[in-house]
């Protein structure tokens, strides 16, 4: 049997057993796998995976690993520059834009609450979900990381926190999203984006006393729900107050 060496860094290591973390641990072989295949086979996403280096030297995810080689795989990169080498990821995009999977409708809906871009049903399957993610130019956020590992899916995230105000500060930090968030920009019903509209036109659909309290709404073009400043607004407000006060932990 052949053998390499395969080492893990940073929060790669929340994919792979306890006795393969932060270290270096023998991979055995046959015949010389993909060293994507490698890496999967281990339980770590390829679209957790930004930079490999295979004896020092940076490769993609098509690389033969060979007997011997010493495999170095190294999560995305925040802060630092390496252009130089063979970066796996593509580049971010200029608009963040989601797809959830059916165990993160509460952290969808925080998304659009802070004006993201962020598909969900409860209902969609894996095969529907890569889909939209690889055709839309979606980021799948996903509690599931096998759904990760299918090969249409070009970015992925798996979501490490179970309570949804803890996954939505992994979100926004992870993907730097803070100075993007624009509040109360989007259904939260059905992620359109909300649109200024008159009075005459809403008076119709929300309550009596509400018209008669308030001068400016917003309507939702795709599903026609009305929005106004009512309690509903202030505690949300709350929320957003809240969260941008209190800092995101590292």
């Amino acid at each position: 049997m052949k053998r390499a060496q395969i080492r893990f860094y940073a929060e790669l290591n929340d994919f792979v057993p306890p006795e393969r973390k932060f270290r270096a641990s023998e991979y055995g072989f046959h015949v010389s796998p993909a060293v994507r295949d490698a890496i999967e086979s281990l339980g770590v996403p390829h679209t957790e995976v930004d930079l490999i280096l295979a004896n020092g030297e940076s490769v993609g995810f098509s690389h033969a690993i060979q007997d011997g080689d010493y495999i170095s795989v190294y999560p995305v990169f925040e802060s630092l520059d390496i252009t130089p080498l063979e970066r796996l990821r593509p580049r971010p995009l200029r608009r963040p834009r989601f797809a959830l999977d059916v165990h993160l409708g509460r952290l969808a809906a925080y998304l659009r609450l802070l004006g993201f871009d962020a598909l969900y049903r409860n209902d969609s399957s894996d095969e529907e979900l890569a889909r939209l993610a690889s055709q839309g130019e979606r980021t799948l956020l996903t509690r599931d990381r096998g759904l990760l590992k299918r090969s249409e899916i070009v970015r992925g995230y798996w979501v490490r926190e179970t309570r949804p105000r803890l996954q939505l500060e992994e979100v926004l930090r992870r993907f730097d999203l803070a100075s993007a968030a624009a509040p109360f920009t989007r259904c939260l019903a059905c992620n359109g984006q909300l649109a200024p509209a008159a009075r005459p036109a809403v008076a119709a659909r929300v309550p009596p006393a509400v018209l008669a309290r308030h001068e400016e709404f917003l309507e939702c073009p795709g599903c026609g729900r009305v929005f106004w400043k009512g309690t509903h607004w202030e505690r949300m407000s709350g929320f957003i107050r809240g969260l941008v006060a209190q800092p995101v932990r590292s």
